[in-house]
């Protein structure tokens, strides 16, 4: 008969990992498992959604679901076990297992064991001490003695745990991140463990004296708890949302924009598209104005490389960079992201289109990594397919730039002396105003805007 020791050693548990930078939670958006289902190493199992992308999430060994710990829809802090499996041939057992009780005996080649009231959290265990063995027989060393040996060292071992508050990593990161010392904190989780609200509460400000009441006359009716759901719909915002949402803010905020507009003939551009289409060497690639106003972009950044940088605030430093990550605005269900080509500045024409092509696909599918959405240089984000003529873009958070591309339509433009119907768009580039300045701007946008009507400069200039 198979006991109980034996059933949890044969559970392993899979826990939240940190899938992006720093990341302390995540939303588990689907699972692809079920308890009694067989997972097989390298198999995907849940895919959830940081505050970053979503990310499918392979389990790293072979088995049967044992547990499912959340139900989709929970945020679940990084390092939280999330599912179950239940591994042939028994394996590691979960850290929420108790521990033997002090009073067992030690066994030969066995490891102490901690108090059974001291709770193991992820990476905080309790240090495992040399290897003991039971004393011969004949040796010198009386009973009591080892005994009392081995009660000190158990003691030791609890009074160093002890010594330390208990939190999980992201609790102790949140008390990092505001300056309280966890040891001055007053635990109010089971097993004496802090949490995030113990930590928000050691650095809320004492209560105010509560001040004497007088009466007012007529006070205001409280505002409704309540809403009438057949008028309004309220959405949560999380993950992807309100990362962008944060990010934006606190780039208006920080960076002083300023934003140049030009009108540009776009016509000969859109019969080089045309033709491009045609070309054996662009056959199966995205061909769009969207990859020759890149191009042009790219150029443009080339002939004015001091457009290409960040501001450092730490180090009072405007940090140059020498290669370009160009930046791409999606629209997806989850939300606006952005991420980037990496090296754009390297990659030819076709490199470009069959880059850019990877890039939307993979938005649209919602499968775009954290990683490819860090280390931007420079952003385009077309607002022109929603029919719109321009815009003021905010500058994604870390960039010094972003162009925006209105919608190309039929005009009357004066082209050799005669107003004539002429494809025209309006360009709109912002900027980092404290390491770009107005002349600068201008020079990059002009030469967007020169490129555009005369695409052969980009063999010229490029």
């Amino acid at each position: 008969m198979t006991t109980m020791t034996e059933v949890a050693a044969s559970v392993r548990e899979f826990k939240m990992p940190d899938v992006g930078e720093g990341l302390t939670e995540a939303e588990i958006l689907k699972w692809y498992v079920q308890p009694g289902d067989t997972v097989t190493d390298g198999q995907v199992v849940c895919e959830v959604e940081t505050a970053k992308a979503a990310v499918e999430l392979p389990i790293p060994y072979d088995g049967v679901v044992h547990e499912l710990r959340f139900p989709e829809g929970t945020t679940v802090a990084v390092g939280t076990s999330i599912i179950a499996v239940a591994v042939a041939g028994g394996g590691a057992a979960p850290e929420e297992a108790p521990a033997a009780p002090v009073a067992a005996p030690v066994q030969e080649e066995a490891k102490p064991a901690a108090p059974a009231r001291t709770p193991v959290l992820v990476g905080y265990g309790v240090s495992t001490s040399a290897t003991k063995r039971r004393p011969r027989k004949g040796a010198e060393i009386p009973a009591q003695e080892a005994s009392a040996a081995v009660q000190a060292e158990l003691n030791g071992h609890a009074s160093a745990v002890q010594s330390r508050p208990l939190a999980k990593p992201p609790v102790r990161k949140l008390a990092k991140d505001l300056g309280v010392d966890l040891a001055t904190v007053t635990p109010s989780g089971p097993d004496g463990i802090i949490t995030r609200e113990d930590v928000h509460a050691a650095v809320a400000p004492a209560p105010a004296p509560e001040p004497v009441q007088v009466p007012e006359p007529a006070p205001l009716s409280p505002a409704p708890v309540t809403y009438d759901t057949t008028r309004e719909t309220r959405i949560p915002v999380k993950g992807v949302r309100k990362a962008t949402a944060a990010a934006m803010v606190g780039s208006a905020f920080t960076a002083p924009h300023v934003t140049e507009f030009v009108t540009v003939d776009v016509t000969r551009t859109m019969k080089l598209v045309e033709e491009l289409k045609q070309d054996k060497e662009m056959q199966g690639r995205r061909v769009n104005p969207l990859l020759l106003i890149a191009k042009a972009l790219l150029v443009a950044i080339k002939r004015n490389p001091d457009i290409n940088a960040s501001w450092d605030d730490a180090a009072q430093e405007i940090v140059l960079k020498h290669y370009v990550n160009l930046g791409i605005a999606a629209a997806t269900p989850r939300g606006l992201i952005v991420p980037n080509i990496k090296d754009a500045h390297a990659k030819t024409l076709p490199q470009l289109a069959d880059s850019l092509g990877e890039l939307v696909s993979t938005a649209r599918d919602g499968k775009t990594s954290p990683a490819a959405m860090q280390g931007g240089t420079v952003t385009i984000t077309n607002v022109g397919v929603f029919g719109i003529d321009t815009g003021t873009p905010i500058l994604n958070p870390g960039e010094s730039a972003i162009l925006a591309i209105g919608t190309i339509r039929l005009q009357p433009w004066v082209h050799k002396g005669k107003v004539k119907p002429r494809q025209v768009t309006t360009l709109a580039l912002s900027f980092d105003h404290r390491l770009v300045d107005g002349e600068l701007g201008s020079k990059v946008l002009a030469d967007v805007a020169a490129i555009l009507e005369q695409p052969k400069r980009l063999i010229t200039w490029g």
